[in-house]
């Protein structure tokens, strides 16, 4: 799926990013995954569709670009995901806070 020009692969991905396993209202954004520098909505997107294991961001690579907000386009760099109290800087569309869970699975 192509969302505001950025390829995102993963399982039903939707025109915001949402896939088969991630699917409210909030769940619009997808993640450049470390390991093969490609967009997936989610850690299980990734497992499904890939064919090798995740990697995850190191502390001192959290200045990249490595989240794409599905409702605005905006990438934005880990850091400034991680600050945003689940609220895009650039449009103000609120991104699901239970992701904060899963950030183990992303970043170091």
């Amino acid at each position: 799926m192509i969302v505001h020009g950025v390829v995102v692969k993963g399982v039903e991905v939707d025109s915001q990013t949402r896939c088969k396993h991630y699917h409210t209202e909030r769940d619009i954004i997808a993640i450049k995954f470390k390991c093969c520098d490609t967009y997936y909505p989610c850690h299980l997107c990734h497992e499904e569709c890939a064919d090798h294991k995740a990697l995850t961001w190191p502390k001192e690579e959290w200045n990249e670009k490595a989240i794409l907000c599905g409702n605005c386009g905006e990438e934005l760099t880990i850091n400034e995901y991680m600050n945003s109290k689940s609220t895009c800087p650039n449009c103000s569309a609120s991104f699901n806070p239970g992701c904060q869970l899963h950030y183990h699975l992303y970043f170091d």
